[in-house]
Order: structure tokens, then sequence, then C-alpha cells
């Protein structure tokens, strides 16, 4: 591996590490309602914003109707991006004269973008205006980040509450998530984005010669830079651009493409602490923040290692693939040269781990088991840090499974921060972790049996196959990324996937948010000598042990049909040179 990747790589984990702990506290203040260095100036536009939508933030609610105006506020955040779309040939800011969305387009990424897997069948800067961008994706950019945090602090507050029939507001949640965090953070990186290259414009695109032919060409600008931050620290992923954060004008240099790579986890990462400072044990978010980042290195380590060697077929052909003074070396194909394969890798890598979804190189073209591991890492189902709020709740979840199963060797009610969990609980779980593995499969099962979901695809055979696994596992676990020689703008895919990422968004949220008033309902149990710490090691590797368990027994025949034969395949066939 070239050392500068080596560098890169250990830096973001570092300042991930020394970052997330502080942000996390803050988040924490702000869901508590403590006032922050920020609160003199946002506080007066959080109340009038609650003032007008006729709030009063101090009136909590139990789990159905909090459930029920996550999903109100949600549906209404589809119909408008739906409705933007369908109308912005008659709306502003369309310098380009784009047309409407075809309807099965629109549907597609309204769902895509509500429910934060920004899953793009199409191609940014050629279908959508600016006003589209900005009113309609950028938006739920926020608020769709924001209803997946809110979702985890009303399971927080099931844990850290006792003898209690509510587990917050979801109105004065969003309101302060989004406010109070997402935007102020959002800000910050947009400007730093500018001073870097990033383009942040409202002109039409620019008409230029080319170098070679002097043919006419018409370049591409727009507001990227307000879209680009929130969509990495959001964990949304949708690009302004067709080529997503591998295009120049969304991620320009490698200091940009740190800072980006660094963005996709932070959030999500601090919400461990958050998790640990709202119930009052700090040891908890630690143990959280352990078992994340230890599945994590665990992924990174071997793509790193396949993306930075050669691939077999060329090598055998006698292809120079070795790094040097004029070439990064290793399996270059789909990647920027300005970039190259360890930090293409540590990317796709980061942007699946944390239901991110944006590329800097095409995953399409990764060697075959280098494509496996970000497929994998989906396949656990987003809780290796995941997307802002539903990650971590996903992770929780997989504690409760964890605390569940050493109950039943030890012979005793299991107990996780101080609440027994019974068969309810399980029984909520269990949906959490099993609904999206059938989403998953019956999807692809569907897609591969019919010609509809045969027809598009770009390659026969065992990668054929895993383009369309691929696609499934990131629509129903909301990641949004893609191996994109799978022509999904088609009415079968968009109906398909579309439906896919509302069940994998929301028929989550709701056994989640179950598990809350649940939880919260209970009394405080208290520790004895057979209760199980969950803030050792021995916890944080059970933990990811049951998580990979899961995973494993689950996909492997799937990823054996895909990506493992397709390197059998390759392997066999550079041996025969």
């Amino acid at each position: 591996m070239p050392a500068t990747g080596i560098v890169e790589i250990a830096l973001s984990l570092g300042v991930l590490t020394a970052a997330s702990r502080p942000l996390g506290h803050f988040v924490a203040d702000v869901l508590e309602g403590r006032r922050t260095f920020l609160s003199p100036a946002v506080e007066p536009l959080e109340r009038a914003c609650l003032r007008a939508a006729g709030v009063d933030a101090a009136h909590e609610t139990g789990w159905k109707p909090y459930a029920t105006a996550m999903l109100a506020f949600n549906l209404l955040g589809v119909l408008a991006v739906y409705a933007i779309q369908r109308l912005q040939h008659v709306l502003p800011l369309n310098p380009r004269h784009l047309g409407a969305v075809a309807p099965d387009v629109a549907f597609n990424t309204a769902v895509s973008f509500a429910s934060n897997t920004n899953w793009q069948s199409y191609g940014g800067e050629s279908a959508m205006s600016y006003f589209t961008q900005m009113a309609a994706l950028t938006v739920q950019n926020f608020v769709s980040a924001a209803s997946g945090i809110a979702v985890l602090a009303a399971l927080i507050r099931g844990f850290a509450r006792k003898s209690s029939d509510t587990i917050g507001n979801f109105w004065a949640d969003l309101t302060r998530v989004t406010l109070h965090v997402l935007l102020p953070l959002a800000f910050v990186f947009a400007l730093v984005l500018v001073s870097q290259g990033v383009v942040q414009s409202f002109g039409p695109p620019l008409t230029v010669r080319t170098l070679e032919s002097q043919s006419v060409q018409d370049i591409a600008i727009g507001p990227v830079a307000s879209q680009v931050a929130i969509k990495q620290l959001g964990t949304n992923g949708g690009g302004f651009f067709n080529t997503n954060s591998a295009h120049p004008f969304e991620n320009p240099t490698p200091f940009t493409n740190f800072l980006e790579g660094l963005a996709i986890l932070l959030l999500a990462a601090a919400l461990c602490h958050t998790f640990g400072r709202m119930v009052s044990d700090e040891r908890q978010g630690w143990a959280l923040f352990a078992a994340m980042m230890l599945l994590f290195v665990a992924m990174l380590v071997p793509a790193v290692r396949v993306e930075t060697s050669p691939n077999p077929a060329l090598a055998a052909m006698g292809v120079d693939s070795a790094p040097s003074l004029l070439q990064p070396g290793g399996n270059m194909e789909g990647k920027e040269a300005r970039f190259g394969p360890a930090s293409s890798a540590w990317w796709a890598v980061a942007t699946t781990a944390a239901s991110n979804g944006s590329v800097n190189a095409m995953h399409d073209s990764f060697l075959p088991l280098g494509g496996l591991i970000p497929m994998a890492l989906i396949q656990l189902g987003e809780v290796v840090f995941g997307g802002v709020g539903s990650g971590l709740y996903g992770m929780l979840v997989f504690a409760l499974v964890t605390v569940f199963i050493a109950g039943l060797m030890v012979g005793r009610t299991p107990e996780y921060v101080g609440k027994k969990i019974e068969a309810y609980e399980m029984k909520m779980a269990s949906l959490v972790v099993l609904l999206p593995a059938a989403l998953v499969l019956v999807g692809t099962a569907i897609a591969v049996s019919v010609p509809a979901g045969t027809a598009t695809l770009g390659n026969p055979g065992a990668h054929g196959f895993s383009e369309v696994l691929y696609a499934f596992s990131s629509a129903a676990n909301n990641n949004g990324s893609a191996f994109a020689g799978l022509g999904s703008a088609n009415p079968f895919y968009d109906g398909m996937l579309g439906v896919t990422m509302l069940a994998g968004r929301y028929l989550l949220a709701i056994p989640v948010l179950a598990l809350a008033g649940s939880l919260a309902a209970k009394k405080r149990a208290q520790e004895g000598a057979g209760t199980l710490p969950t803030h050792t090691p021995l916890f944080v590797v059970l933990l990811a042990g049951i998580v990979v368990i899961v995973g494993a027994l689950t996909f492997v025949p799937a990823l054996a049909l895909g990506p493992v034969v397709e390197h059998l395949q390759m392997t066999a066939a550079a041996a025969t040179h």
C-alpha cells in the first residue's frame, strides 16, 4: 500500500476518534434541551419555528403518536419532492430548461431522498433543475437525517427513563437537530468546500471549446457545495453530478477527499457518545463505538489490500500495475488518478459502513473481492456506524440480541443499561434484524427471475447477479450506492427499489419506536452478580461477533453466487493465460 494511503487512513481514523466524543456530547445537550454555545443565536429561531407550527416542545408523547408524527412528516416530504420534480419545468432556477421528471423516476427519487437512501436512477446535472436540487433534494438531506436522529433519541430515552409513558416530542427533536446540529455543521463545511474549489453558483452552464477538437461543450455547474456538505454529514450520499464525489466539481483535491470521507463517518460515530451521555454511562457509548470500529477496520484492511493489488487477469497479460512515480499502481479501473486505489477503497468502506452511498470510484469496477466488502458491509444492516440515527439504533438492537443470547447461556433474564429484555423486546428486535434481509433476498430473487429484471443487466453471469444483489442490498438498507452497470432507470427497478427503500426505512423505525415505548415504561433493574457487563472488551467482541454471524448466515450463499464465483473465474482465467 502506498505510504500516502496509510497516512490518510490513519489520520482519518484518529481525527474521527478524537472529534466524535465532543460532538456527541453536543448533540446530547441539544436533545436534552440544555444550553450550548449556539443557543443564543439558534433558540429564537427554534421557538419561532415551533410557534409557527403550533407545537409545544414541552408536550411529550408516547411511542404511537411519535411514530405517527414521524410517518406523517416523511409522507409529506415524499409528496413534496415528487410534486417539485413533476413541475420543475414551470418552476424557477432552471437555466437549462429541463423538462418534468418521468413519473417512475420522480417516485423513486422522492422515496429515496425522504428515506435517507439517495439512490439515484438519473443523472443529476442533466435531469434536475437548481430549484429541484435545492428545494427538494437538499431539504430532504437535512430532514431525513434529522428524522433518523429523532428516532434514535426516542430509543435512547427509552433506556434512560424509568416507569415513563412518554419518549419525547418528534417535532421538537426534528427542529432542534436540524437547527442546532445539521445546519451549522453544513454551513461551515460548505464554506470550507467552496474555499477548496467546490462549485457554488446559480449561473447557467459554462460554454467552452475543447482543447483538441475545438468543439463546443457545456460544462454543468450549480449550487453544489451546499448539497455536498449535507450529503456527507447527513449520510445521504446523493450527488449533484452523475459521477458523484468522483466529479472534480464535487471533490476536487485530496484534501477535500479527506474532509468529505471524514464527514461521512463523523456524526454517526459521535452519536455513540450521545447515547453514553444520555444514559449517564459513557462507557456504554465507548463500547458501541469500539464494536463499530472493530468491524470497520476488519473490513477496511482487506478492501485496501485487494484494490492496491494488480488485477490478476491484467498481470497475466504482462500489464505493469506496480506503483511508481508515473502511476499509483493496483487496480485503477473505475478510479480517479488524483485519489488512487487506497483512497478509493477507504472511501468505499466508509460510504457503505455509514449508509452514505456517495462514491469517489465506481464500485462496479472493483475486483470481485474488493466489491464484496462494500456489499457485505451494507448487508450487515448498516450498523457499522451506519446512517445518522439509524445506524446506532440498529446496533442497539443487535446489543439486545447479544445480551439475550448471553442470558440464555447463563440462565438469567437478559439486561441492557438497566432494563430487562423480555419477549416483547426480542420480537421487535427480531423484526428489525430480519426484515432487511428478507427484502434483499426476496427482491433479488424476483428481479433475476423475470425478464424486466434481467433486461438491463450490464454484465452476464456472476457479475450481473452481483449488480442486482447490490442494488437490493443498497435499497433495503438505505445506502444508495450501486454497481452501476445495472440499468435501473426503468419502471421495474424504479418501482421495486422504491418500495424496498420505503419498507427498509419505515418498517424498521416503527418497531424501534415500539421498543422505545416498552423500555421507557420499565423500571430500572439493579445489577447483580449474574449481570453481563456491557462496557467491557468481552462484550465488544460478543457484539461484533453477533453482527457478523447474523450477516454470514444470511448472505454467504448469495455472495457465493456473485463475487466469490466471479473471483474464482478471474483467477482461473489468469492461471490459464
